[in-house]
């Protein structure tokens, strides 16, 4: 511990009281019943050094207290203001230095007695009184350290404690943030393809009747509207520092929702049979039932960018215990054997929503057919 910290003004006048109360009262009761001799000049002057030299042992306590031990040694007036400093070097020195100044504080005590005897109580007895005293001093000293580095310790694990907690707020903002982002990214790119497939009727048969033009024109409208609406959310939602409380987001899709999703991308002019042998008697988990209407739309969106044209078949089968299964499939266009998209940012991050589901993901070719299976586990 730091011996240049500054004293606070109660702990001196503490120190200045004490040791002067007790080098007086030294003083008195060694000279009560002696006539005055020379030892009388030296034990004055004993006494008021080591007064002054107890308020020294707030900032200097192991040089000012190996000057109080050598004064112990030649008056007993010394000895309140010695083991004072013992007090003060045990509470703020390391354990071997405490007991290195007791040691010598004890020795100081052996010699004085032995030649400035002590009326009353044989030598031994108070050379063991005077040992038990700077035991004493020595363990107090220890204990007030211990207690220190305990408030210490307990101060540090509570910041840290605080630190922590503020990282895993971070951490949580972030990864809602993620969330959000990666919703919104299936949300939009199914939109969108929806808008651009639409778009491309109209573009590629302008000599369309009239009425079909307007429908077009109209879902193009409605779909761009939507798109920018839920634009418009996202980036509001991840602009606020705090996670969303959830009274904004839109409600999250369920297993009810397929065959509407399904309906979109047919009305876009995607064939699209859809089969489902899903137990009804049991909703599926909120996980559960978001993370396979996505497989499906991601699905169905690469599709239609990029098998135009093609059929797909949707397979949706599955219970409480047994988990859900998912097949997507649509034939690729004569003109690609293989898809483009196999490692795009939509299939990697739905695979990560799907093994955070606790399933798993697997999208391939074969015979010329692009296929997305996904397994998620439905607790019984």
């Amino acid at each position: 511990m730091s011996s240049d910290r500054r004293p606070n003004t109660t702990a001196l006048a503490v120190v200045l009281g004490v040791s002067g109360a007790l080098t007086a009262v030294t003083i008195l009761s060694w000279w009560s019943d002696r006539p005055p001799g020379p030892l009388l000049a030296l034990d004055i002057a004993a006494g008021a050094l080591s007064w002054a030299l107890a308020a020294l042992t707030l900032w200097r306590p192991a040089a000012a207290t190996a000057v109080l031990t050598v004064l112990a040694a030649l008056s007993p007036v010394a000895t309140p203001a010695a083991m004072i400093g013992a007090l003060q070097v045990s509470r703020r020195r390391r354990f071997p230095v405490a007991t290195a100044v007791a040691v010598a504080g004890l020795a100081a005590q052996a010699v004085q007695g032995l030649w400035r005897t002590q009326r009353g109580l044989p030598y031994g007895w108070w050379l063991a009184l005077i040992t038990v005293s700077y035991g004493a001093l020595v363990g107090w000293g220890a204990w007030a350290q211990a207690r220190v580095a305990l408030i210490h310790s307990l101060h540090e694990r509570a910041r840290r404690a605080e630190a922590e907690q503020g990282r895993r707020v971070a951490e949580a903002r972030v990864l809602e943030r993620r969330k959000i982002a990666r919703e919104m990214h299936d949300v939009l790119a199914h939109r969108l393809s929806l808008v651009a497939t639409f778009a491309g009727a109209m573009e590629y048969r302008p000599d369309s009747s009239p009425e079909r033009l307007s429908r077009a024109a109209g879902v193009v409208r409605d779909g761009v509207h939507q798109a920018l609406e839920e634009l418009r959310e996202v980036i509001s939602l991840l602009r606020e520092d705090d996670p969303p409380d959830g009274d904004g987001i839109r409600p999250q899709p369920v297993l009810a929702d397929i065959p509407g999703l399904v309906e979109e991308s047919r009305e876009a002019g995607t064939e699209v049979l859809l089969r489902e042998a899903v137990d009804e008697s049991a909703e599926a988990p909120p996980t559960v039932a978001r993370t396979a209407y996505r497989v499906i739309q991601e699905g169905l969106t690469n599709a239609r960018k990029h098998a135009a044209g093609q059929p797909v078949r949707v397979d949706l089968h599955g219970g409480p215990g047994t988990g859900l299964r998912i097949d997507v499939r649509n034939p690729l266009p004569p003109h690609r054997t293989t898809p483009s998209w196999s490692g795009g940012a939509g299939l990697v991050g739905l695979t990560e929503r799907v093994h955070l589901a606790g399933g798993q993901l697997d999208h391939q070719t074969i015979d010329g057919e692009f296929r997305l299976r996904a397994s998620l586990p439905w607790p019984a």
